[in-house]
């Protein structure tokens, strides 16, 4: 017998972290992760086993096949937005590549013990892309098709893979003559910039936010590299596996869609250096513009709509930015540097 397991990538990133804690105090034993790196005292604690290696390695995921029953699968494992624009064909590799076999892994999985596999893949508002700032000033909050014209590599990735497991969902092998639709259960959520209170900004576009306050936090001097009128949506580490977690519990049949937006608050860069001021009024911030990643944020939306994700599966933020402070960043990030 085949031991059943739920499958997290990139288990040693932010996303991945978060969903081995909630998991894990939801008594979920049967964690199994995958990473380049050896896994953290926190996460080896808290999962059944970590593989070390790659999602590009076909016989890593053939021994996966071979050795386990998967339930379901947390597909975290990315190149992000600012290291894909320096490495283009590589991130091409790991984020498309990588969920192709991932998928792949999913379908095998499902035809062999007959039982659909849910799939999550944390989808970004990089896949959508504003012709100018005025276009972005008078869109008002993008809906899930609107503007899907990405700028970057890794926006293009992510709405590429969204397409990939909309197939996979609904269309896998259509002129054969076995009915493979909805073996692979496909849920994508567009995350807005996430701010982490327990780990470190890891080369996302929009990490100037949390940036700003791990800086504040350990009193050392920090450049944001957009304008303070740059806006795009945010939300807390604690609400985006909120989100996946309740998009996951979600019966089937109440999805409309494949893929949602969700957000909690939009702050202006200038904005959320104020917010970082109340907490540390020391805080030692210069705003010295990057153009080029300047202009991939002003590509992404100011605000999107997750009236659908409120709709569909009950969505809703715990934290709007005031909230975020108060309970839950700075009571953390403030422990973190005082311990240390």
């Amino acid at each position: 017998m085949r031991k059943s397991i739920i499958l997290i990538t990139g288990v040693n990133g932010e996303i991945g972290h978060g969903l081995v804690r909630s998991l894990s105090e939801k008594g979920v034993t049967n964690i199994l992760g995958v990473d380049l790196s050896a896994p953290d005292d926190f996460v080896k604690e808290r999962t059944l086993d970590c593989l070390i290696g790659s999602i590009l390695d076909r016989n890593l995921l053939e021994r996966l096949n071979a050795q386990y029953e998967i339930e379901a699968i947390y597909h975290m494992a990315a190149l992000l937005s600012t290291r894909a624009e320096f490495s283009p064909v590589i991130a091409h590799e790991v984020n498309v590549d990588g969920t192709l076999n991932l998928l792949d892994l999913a379908m095998e999985q499902a035809q062999s013990h007959g039982n659909s596999v849910k799939f999550f893949f944390p989808s970004s508002i990089a896949v959508y892309g504003l012709p100018s700032l005025d276009a972005k000033t008078t869109a008002g909050a993008i809906k899930e098709d609107d503007f899907r014209y990405p700028q970057t590599m890794y926006g293009c990735n992510k709405l590429y893979c969204e397409s990939l497991g909309d197939y996979y969902g609904h269309y896998y092998k259509r002129l054969s003559t076995n009915d493979t639709s909805g073996l692979v259960d496909f849920r994508a959520i567009r995350f807005p910039g996430i701010i982490s209170a327990h780990t470190l900004p890891a080369g996302g576009t929009s990490d100037y936010a949390p940036e700003m306050i791990h800086a504040a936090a350990k009193g050392e001097h920090y450049d944001c590299f957009v304008r303070e009128d740059a806006t795009i949506p945010f939300m807390t580490m604690s609400d985006a596996i909120l989100a996946i977690e309740q998009l996951m519990e979600a019966p089937v049949e109440n999805l409309t869609k494949g893929v949602y937006n969700i957000r909690a608050f939009n702050p202006s860069a200038g904005a959320f250096l104020k917010k970082v001021k109340e907490f540390y009024p020391q805080a030692d911030i210069d705003f010295i513009i990057n153009d080029n990643r300047q202009s991939i944020i002003d590509s992404w939306p100011a605000d999107i709509d997750d009236d659908q994700a409120k709709q569909d599966w009950g969505w809703k933020a715990k934290h709007d930015i005031n909230a975020a402070f108060s309970d839950y960043l700075i009571p953390e990030i403030g422990s973190r540097y005082e311990q240390n």
